[in-house]
């Protein structure tokens, strides 16, 4: 296990959540003082976590999230972790990785590559980025400064568990999320499943992809 120091909670507040469809939850948010990178991460707590909670570790994504970009599946994904989580007790910890990690105005740039031809990998690439710049030191030490060691984590994406395993978290189990295709994003999913092996139906957004 990795010798990272430790994060410490520096104020938590109470704060109702209320979704345009209508769903509504209490959550509590958690800030820190300490993360190895410095950004400032949330950690978004619902109910009483068990011993083995539900946690997902959401990257930001001002299109998807805020503006409802079609384009991605970040949106549908945020929604519906907040209600599993909130139905089994767990956590939600909202990192500040922006793009797979290479921020806002690259991925707008990537996303002008895309409309040329490119996929989302390949678009960063030729940025002269990474495919995916993202590490989750931080999200550990979130875990572990809420007294969390072991987890179910709700993701599609092996590199989230196997990092959290490299920095010493235990991972029981990889819970898929659902699958949120529109007109504008199974290219994006679907190069998800080819080039980082995202548990997705791949017969099937190939077939919508042909359509």
């Amino acid at each position: 296990m990795p010798d990272t120091p430790a994060a410490t909670p520096r104020a938590r507040v109470r704060v109702p959540l209320h979704f345009a469809d209508g769903y509504a939850v209490d959550a509590e948010l958690v800030t820190f003082h300490g993360l190895a990178d410095g950004q400032e991460h949330i950690a978004v707590v619902f109910g009483e976590p068990g011993t083995v909670p539900l946690v997902r570790l959401h990257s930001e994504c001002l299109t998807g999230d805020v503006f409802g970009s079609a384009r991605c599946d970040c949106g549908p994904q945020l929604r519906e972790a907040v209600e599993r989580i909130a139905e089994h007790g767990g956590v939600l910890l909202y990192l500040r990785q922006e793009g797979r990690g290479i921020g806002l105005y690259n991925k707008l740039d990537a996303y002008a590559l895309q409309d040329q031809g490119l996929d989302t990998y390949e678009a960063n690439a030729a940025l002269g980025l990474p495919e995916d710049g993202r590490d989750y030191t931080a999200a550990a030490q979130m875990l572990r400064a809420l007294g969390i060691e072991e987890l179910d984590l709700l993701s599609n994406n092996p590199d989230k568990a196997g990092q959290l395993r490299a920095l010493g978290v235990a991972v029981r189990d990889r819970v898929p999320t659902g699958v949120f295709t529109t007109a504008h994003n199974v290219r994006y999913l679907r190069a998800k499943v080819l080039q980082t092996q995202h548990t997705l139906p791949l017969a099937e957004l190939t077939e919508l992809s042909a359509g």
